[in-house]
């Protein structure tokens, strides 16, 4: 019978410099360094032997394939510790990359006390991401945080008590259904990161993907374009929403470039697209 992964925990050496050797144990079994050292700090963080207990399950979860981000229960994005469970989508650089693009759009702006529409929030980490910059800079911007989903909200509700963020308000809807009509034309920016893999198209990308939320990465095709359903509806209804001058920002699938320009001349922004820091295109910016 196969022994588990976890099995060469249980006599680990009560030695003085503890984290040291967990990490070599937690390698040995087949862990990354710097994930083991990261797991180490997290659950052991005072060299406690107690904790060794949590250490072996969060281990073990490792090995099988589960995220670290979930593993751990929280993940660093820009300027914030974002707290992330199976809830919402593991925040990543490409989505950081949005973050820095908006904080460009608003400075173009120039406007002291921005509206921000964040549609697909998730954890939060876009729009509060951008409240806890522009606060670091004097300015007090307003967010609507928008999910379909309930448990994703209820995320980014904590994430925004965490941070001291509270000029923000939480919606459940999707897309823009249930967005208070008296809000359209008010805001200055619109920012999203939707689902936009094709059904098709996940099974031959990374495994880690598994373990998210299926409706916060897949969408639907439409026009031709896999997974460009929900991508297709935000760019269309998105000008009712914004101020004249205001911008869309929105990530996108590596594959459908040309369909958010051709959408987006549709809808009547001038618009252009960005590639992310790996030469893939990735940002969709679209000006009202």
């Amino acid at each position: 019978m196969r022994s588990s992964p976890t099995s060469g925990l249980v006599n680990w050496p009560r030695v003085t410099d503890v984290n040291s050797d967990l990490v070599v144990e937690l390698v040995e079994l087949g862990l990354e360094r710097r994930e083991a050292r990261w797991l180490v700090e997290e659950f052991v963080p005072g060299g406690d032997l107690d904790a060794i207990v949590a250490l072996r399950l969060a281990a073990t979860r490792r090995l099988e394939g589960e995220p670290l981000q979930y593993i751990i229960g929280h993940w660093p994005f820009r300027s914030l510790d974002l707290d992330v469970d199976e809830r919402v989508l593991i925040p990543r650089p490409e989505t950081e990359e949005l973050v820095e693009v908006a904080m460009r759009e608003l400075a173009r702006l120039d406007v002291s006390a921005p509206l921000i529409l964040d549609l697909g929030c998730g954890s939060g980490a876009i729009g509060l991401s951008l409240l806890d910059e522009l606060r670091s800079r004097g300015i007090a911007a307003s967010l609507v945080a928008v999910d379909e989903s309930r448990d994703a909200l209820a995320v980014a509700r904590r994430n925004a008590l965490k941070h001291h963020l509270h000029s923000v308000s939480f919606v459940q809807s999707s897309w823009f259904e249930d967005i208070d009509v008296e809000l359209l034309g008010r805001f200055e920016l619109i920012v999203s990161n939707p689902p936009y893999v094709g059904e098709r198209e996940l099974k031959d990308l990374d495994p880690v993907l598994g373990y998210e939320p299926h409706g916060a990465l897949v969408a639907p095709d439409a026009s031709g374009v896999a997974g460009f359903d929900d991508l297709a509806t935000i760019i269309a209804h998105a000008p009712r929403w914004l101020k004249p001058g205001g911008v869309l920002v929105c990530e996108h699938g590596d594959r459908q470039r040309a369909a958010v320009l051709d959408a987006s001349v549709a809808a009547g922004f001038d618009a252009h697209d960005i590639d992310d820091m790996a030469g893939h295109p990735r940002i969709l910016v679209a000006r009202r």
